[in-house]
C-alpha cells in the first residue's frame, strides 16, 4: 500500500517531519505516506516544490470557495496590510468588522441580526453552547444546562464542541473530560428503510426527538445540528423536511436551535446557507471555514435581538457574556470574508455551482451500480460515495483495512487531492472548478476505489 518514494520526498519534507506535529494525523503513517512539500497555490490546483501539481478536490478542508489565491480576495488583503493589522476588539471597532456584520445580517436568515466574532468553527460552537446556557441562566432559569445533538454529528474539537460531537474516533479517548449530551437519532437518509423515502424518513426521525423533549425539555438549552449534511461525521445528508420540523418542536418546547453551517454554509447544499432549504431561522447560526474564502481563520455566531437583550443590563448585574479571543474580529480577516461576501453579490455563482453539481452527479451515476458501492449521494457542491464490502448487506470494511486509505494514496500518483472518511470518498470542490475537472476527479476516484476493493 506504500507509495513513499523519491519523487515524493523533498528537503522541506523532511525538515517538516523532524519538528512539526500535525493535525488529524497519526505521525507514524508518514513513515510510509508521502507528505507534500506545497508550494504554490492557484485556483482549484496545488503546486509541489517539485513542480507536481494537485487538483484540491477537498477545498483544503472545505475551505477555499474559490480556489486559492481568489484575484479579488487578495487585493483586498494587501489593501488592508496598509490600513490596519490588528486591533483589540474592546472598546474599539473598525470598519472591516463592522461593515462584515451587516453584511452577514442581511445574507443570513431573517431574526439573526448580532454577530459575535471568534477565531475558528470549534471556538463559534462554544460560543453558541455558552450563549444559549447563560442566556437561560439570566432568564432565571439555571437548569436548562443540556443539549441535544444527532447521531453521528461533529462539531468540533473543543471541549464543548466535542461534548455534543458523537464521532467516537475523535470523542472516546477524552470522554472524562465531557458533558454528556442527550442524542436524537440521525435523521441521515442512508439509514432509511427499503422502500421509505428521505422525507419520510426525516420525518419518523423527528417522532425520536419529540419523545426525546417530552422527557427533558424542561433542562434542555439547545439542540444544535448540521443542517443537510452531517460532514465530518460521513457525509451524511438528510431532507430540509427534518429541519422545518425540528425549528417547530423547538418553538413549541421553548428551547434553542443551533444551526452549525461552519461546513456547509456559503452556498455548499446549493443555497447560500442550508437553512434556506427548509425555510427556517436558528436562534444561532454558526459560521467559519469558507467565511474568508480560505485565506485566515475567523468565525462568527449570530444570534437574534431577544438573545441578545438577555445580556443587556448594568454592568453590577452580571449578565456580561464575558467570552473573548485575542484575535476576534481581526481586521485583515474580516476584510477577506467582506470580500467573500461581495463576490456573492456580484457574480452568479450559485447559478453556476448548480450547472457543476449536475455536471459532478452525472458522471458519479456509474458509481450506484458498482458491487463495492452501497451509496451515491449529493448536495450542491458535495458527493460521497459510501465504499463498502458487501453490496447487499452494506457491511463495511474492517477500519484496520484502511482502503480508504487507498484511494487517497492513488489519487497522489494521479494529481488529485482525495482526503476520504474512512471508507467514505467525498468531493466537496471549490468553485472555481470546470467541468473537465469534475471528469479527472471522478475518474481518479473511480480507479482508486476499483483498485482499493480489489
Amino acid at each position: 500500500m506504500s507509495i513513499a518514494s523519491p519523487p515524493f520526498s523533498s528537503p522541506l519534507a523532511t525538515r517538516d517531519l523532524a519538528v512539526v506535529w500535525h493535525p488529524c494525523t497519526q505521525m507514524h503513517d508518514h513513515e510510509s505516506v508521502p507528505m507534500l512539500a506545497i508550494a504554490q497555490a492557484q485556483g482549484a490546483w496545488l503546486t509541489d516544490s517539485a513542480g507536481r501539481r494537485y487538483l484540491d478536490a477537498v477545498s483544503s478542508w472545505w475551505t477555499c470557495l474559490f480556489g486559492h489565491r481568489h484575484p479579488r480576495i487578495v487585493a483586498a488583503l494587501k489593501d488592508q496590510l496598509d490600513r490596519i493589522d490588528h486591533v483589540m476588539l474592546a472598546g474599539m471597532t473598525h470598519e472591516p468588522a463592522v461593515a462584515l456584520a451587516e453584511q452577514l445580517v442581511k445574507a443570513t436568515p431573517a431574526g439573526l441580526d448580532r454577530v459575535f466574532y471568534a477565531d475558528n468553527g470549534s471556538s463559534a460552537v462554544e460560543v453558541a453552547l455558552k450563549m444559549s446556557f447563560h442566556y437561560w441562566r439570566n432568564q432565571g432559569q439555571p437548569l436548562r444546562q443540556r443539549f441535544i445533538a444527532l447521531g453521528g454529528s461533529y462539531h468540533g474539537e473543543t471541549i464543548g464542541a466535542l461534548s455534543v460531537t458523537d464521532v467516537e474516533l475523535y470523542r472516546s479517548t477524552y470522554s472524562p473530560l465531557l458533558f454528556e449530551p442527550l442524542l436524537a437519532p440521525s435523521p441521515d437518509a442512508y439509514l432509511r428503510e427499503p422502500g421509505e423515502t428521505p422525507e419520510a424518513f426525516a420525518l419518523r426521525r423527528l417522532g425520536d426527538l419529540r419523545e426525546l423533549l417530552d422527557r427533558h425539555a424542561h433542562g434542555v438549552a439547545a439542540v444544535i445540528v448540521e443542517p443537510l449534511v452531517q460532514c465530518a461525521g460521513g457525509m451524511r445528508m438528510y431532507h430540509p423536511a427534518y429541519l422545518r420540523g425540528l425549528r417547530q418542536l423547538c418553538d413549541e418546547f421553548g428551547v434553542h436551535l443551533i444551526a452549525d453551517e461552519i461546513a456547509v454554509g456559503f452556498g455548499r447544499t446549493g443555497t447560500l446557507f442550508a437553512c434556506e432549504q427548509a425555510a427556517i431561522s436558528p436562534d444561532f447560526l454558526c459560521l467559519s471555514k469558507g467565511l474568508t474564502g480560505g485565506t485566515l481563520p475567523l468565525s462568527a455566531v449570530l444570534t437574534t435581538s431577544e438573545v441578545y437583550s438577555a445580556f443587556y443590563a448594568e454592568y453590577a448585574r452580571g449578565n456580561a457574556f464575558l467570552h473573548s479571543h485575542s484575535y476576534t474580529g481581526n481586521p485583515i480577516a474580516c476584510r477577506a470574508a467582506w470580500e467573500t461576501l461581495a463576490i456573492f453579490n456580484d457574480e452568479p455563482v450559485l447559478e453556476r455551482n448548480r450547472a457543476l453539481s449536475a455536471h459532478l452527479a452525472n458522471r458519479l451515476a456509474p458509481l450506484i451500480d458498482h458491487p463495492h458501492v452501497a451509496d451515491v449521494r449529493e448536495s450542491g457542491m458535495i458527493a460521497a460515495i459510501e465504499m463498502v464490502r458487501d453490496k447487499a448487506t452494506r457491511a463495511a470494511y474492517p477500519s484496520d483495512e484502511r482502503r480508504g486509505l487507498r484511494v487517497y494514496l492513488h489519487g497522489l500518483q494521479r494529481g488529485v487531492i482525495l482526503r476520504p472518511l474512512g471508507n467514505v470518498i467525498y468531493f466537496m470542490p471549490p468553485y472555481c472548478i470546470t467541468p473537465d475537472e469534475i471528469d479527472l476527479m471522478v475518474e481518479v476516484a473511480i480507479e482508486g476505489i476499483d483498485r482499493a476493493c480489489a
